[in-house]
């Protein structure tokens, strides 16, 4: 009989500790922002945060629409990574979200909702519908070959935000 305790209380306890271990295992894993969009940028996690950021930084809000399994989506996700200048300028000058899901916000579709689909907002809260690719059809979405473009449009953003604040 004694042994049935023992053997009860032990498994217990392991089973005890075995549920703590998952528990810190799931919050140390947080989820990768990036997406792939470049690790070594730091991300905002939703449409509020970047708001949030911007407006304590003063740096405009680049917003990137796209979809995992599109594969327009997943050839400007390389061409943006292998791109030098759009990389910095992301890393120092934007507060940088990706999006997988709509954020809500209808400014952010000023022309329908479509991936990819890249925007600006700057610190004034205000969607820069200005700044946008070469496209009649979808504004403010950009291929691989238009990645000039859209480093050209980043720029843009930058001077457009401190001239007009």
């Amino acid at each position: 009989m004694l042994r049935w305790v023992l053997f009860a209380l032990f498994f217990g306890i392991c089973a005890s500790a075995g549920k703590q271990k998952g528990k810190q295992a799931a919050k140390s894993k947080s989820p990768d922002l990036s997406r792939g969009w470049g690790h070594s940028i730091k991300w905002v996690k939703t449409y509020s945060d970047g708001l949030d950021e911007m407006v304590q930084s003063q740096k405009p809000l680049m917003v990137i629409h796209h979809k995992e399994d599109c594969p327009h989506s997943k050839a400007l996700k390389k061409a943006f990574v292998g791109n030098k200048s759009i990389m910095k300028m992301a890393r120092e000058d934007f507060i940088m979200l990706n999006l997988v899901e709509e954020s809500g916000d209808k400014h952010l579709a000023p022309d329908g909702y479509y991936v990819p689909r890249i925007l600006f907002v700057d610190p004034t809260l205000m969607v820069r519908t200005d700044i946008q690719g070469k496209y009649r059809d979808h504004l403010y979405t950009y291929e691989p070959a238009d990645i000039e473009i859209l480093a050209s449009n980043m720029r843009k953003a930058k001077v457009l935000m401190h001239l007009e604040l």
